[in-house]
């Protein structure tokens, strides 16, 4: 992993919400981590989001990012709307970003959340610029 510190950690991002969301952010960070040991993870403490993919730059380089909230994590994709999911997990309106809900660690053991992390990967492997 490489990781750019210059907007915070992933740390100081967790600590700003309750440890049940944090611990939930780090599973899923650990998860990203396992599919893509080479991430670059760009911690964003104005946005309390970090960043993964093949580069720093959100829209062009990111596939995912993690984004806690109180009593959820939103696993969030860039690029989410061109992913396939035939399961119908991903939220969202927008042009081209969808999220998960992730409520607890347990919902990481899905093979359709692993499916899409492994998708958004190879899309952003295969399109970065």
């Amino acid at each position: 992993m490489q990781t750019d510190e210059r907007l915070g950690t992933f740390e100081q991002i967790n600590a700003l919400f309750p440890a049940a969301s944090a611990e939930i952010a780090s599973a899923i960070r650990t998860a990203i981590l396992l599919l893509d040991g080479d991430s670059f993870e760009v911690p964003r403490l104005g946005e309390k989001t970090t960043t993964y993919g093949v580069g720093p730059s959100k829209m062009k380089q990111a596939y995912c990012y993690i984004m806690p909230q109180k009593s959820y994590v939103n696993l969030g994709f860039f690029h989410g709307a061109t992913l396939p999911d035939p399961e119908g997990l991903l939220e969202g309106a927008g042009k081209l970003i969808r999220h998960i809900k992730i409520r607890n660690e347990t919902d990481l053991d899905k093979p359709s959340i692993k499916r899409l992390i492994e998708e958004a990967i190879v899309d952003r492997k295969r399109n970065q610029q």
